[in-house]
């Protein structure tokens, strides 16, 4: 299994989420993993967007992967969210977003954090999965496709 699907949690996938912009995702984001993790406050939130005031963390095609160090973490977690509509993301293509992993890491975990950017970027690249992944229509198919890729 790759890392991706080992750290994503059923539980941490919304799909047809109800936002219009980054900013309430980052707020979803929040609501999601407050109380869990060793997180507290609005831990998540504030980490996310001072990153995101770095630059835009869309990657273009359509994806967006909102990540963020996080003191005190344990381990990454992280969470799939797909919007009912795309939303914009300041993405280089300037293409609205439709999936969107958020990704919080522990403060120290530099390897980690760029293995996991760098599978996402390899998973969406997949086009097989990415078919796959725009057909569920449950939280539990959308996790099968990703704890099963490659296929």
């Amino acid at each position: 299994m790759n890392s991706i699907g080992e750290l994503l949690a059923a539980e941490h996938i919304l799909l047809d989420l109800d936002v219009s912009h980054k900013e309430q995702v980052f707020e979803a984001a929040e609501q999601l993993f407050r109380g869990r993790h060793g997180l507290s406050g609005n831990q998540a939130l504030n980490a996310l967007t001072e990153r995101e005031a770095l630059g835009s963390t869309g990657l273009g095609a359509g994806v967006a992967v909102p990540h963020a160090r996080i003191r005190g973490l344990a381990q990454a977690v992280l969470a799939y969210m797909r919007p009912c509509t795309p939303i914009p993301f300041d993405a280089p293509d300037a293409r609205p977003v439709s999936d969107i992993i958020v990704i919080l890491i522990p403060e120290h975990a530099t390897d980690q954090h760029l293995k996991l950017l760098a599978e996402v970027a390899e998973m969406f690249q997949d086009r097989r999965f990415r078919e796959r992944l725009v057909s569920c229509s449950d939280a539990a198919a959308a996790h099968r496709a990703f704890t099963s890729w490659p296929e």
